[in-house]
């Protein structure tokens, strides 16, 4: 791993807005007293977060003092996850997945746009609007080649939809998130070839397709549910345990 440090340029101060500085107090009282160090890691993604995608020092100083921490315990955890960016990064943050499966798909094609249209990695285009990084396997291989911009998927891309995706950005247009073919979840592109039935062939007009209305629970089914796996166990069971019990005699941890 390489050696992460803090940018050399940095500001002079920072501070949680008053929505963020409610949402970390409510993070930090889910641990019990003494274990507030816990919520490290869901403070240092807000401060990121609200800071524009970056971490700053002043940012992570403000979080070893909300928890109580030495800042250098704090610094560690920042500089030791990739998740966290060090330095500033363009308006649209772009993680670009160049494992196999996205390489097989094509991503090679979508890295030459990044490489033309913003420049190398850590590179920040002239406009500010975008940077970009390439990062291990995002987890969406069944819509390769992606990438994830800011907190959204970007998937099945291709070199044109994916110009046209940062025109679009860069424009400050309307955006589609997740597939850029029209493609539901993960599904075969051509549309469902099994369980239309119950989703539609395109996905989306089934009786069980995602916007169907939820059914409610069945709660005597659940408690009879419960109650069998809370059950002692049936007499075979017992036995069982009795000839094991019986065997170990003379063995390694049985009895004398």
């Amino acid at each position: 791993m390489s050696v992460r440090r803090l940018a050399e340029q940095q500001p002079d101060s920072f501070a949680f807005t008053p929505e963020n500085l409610a949402w970390c107090k409510k993070e930090i009282g889910k641990y019990p007293e003494g274990r507030q160090a816990s919520a490290v890691v869901p403070l240092l993604w807000k401060a990121q977060k609200q800071n524009d995608y970056w971490l700053p020092k002043k940012a992570i100083e403000t979080v070893a003092e909300m928890l109580g921490m030495p800042f250098i315990r704090v610094l560690e955890v920042a500089t030791f996850y990739t998740m966290f960016n060090l330095s500033p990064v363009g308006k649209h943050y772009i993680q670009f997945c160049g494992t196999t499966p996205c390489v097989l798909a094509g991503a090679d094609a979508i890295k030459d746009v990044l490489k033309r249209r913003v420049g190398e990695q850590g590179h920040i285009s002239a406009d500010g609007k975008f940077s970009w990084l390439e990062v291990e396997c995002l987890g969406a291989c069944c819509n390769a080649p992606m990438v994830q911009i800011n907190d959204d998927y970007y998937e099945d891309l291709t070199a044109a939809n994916f110009e046209t995706l940062l025109d679009n950005l860069a424009a400050g247009r309307p955006v589609t998130v997740g597939s850029q073919t029209g493609r539901v979840s993960s599904e075969p592109a051509g549309g469902l070839t099994s369980l239309t039935s119950l989703y539609g062939v395109d996905g989306r007009c089934g009786p069980q397709s995602l916007h169907a209305k939820p059914q409610a629970g069945d709660h005597a089914a659940a408690a009879a549910e419960h109650a069998t796996q809370s059950e002692s166990p049936a007499e075979p069971a017992n036995e069982r345990t009795k000839q094991e019990m019986k065997h170990s005699t003379g063995q390694p941890g049985g009895k004398a």
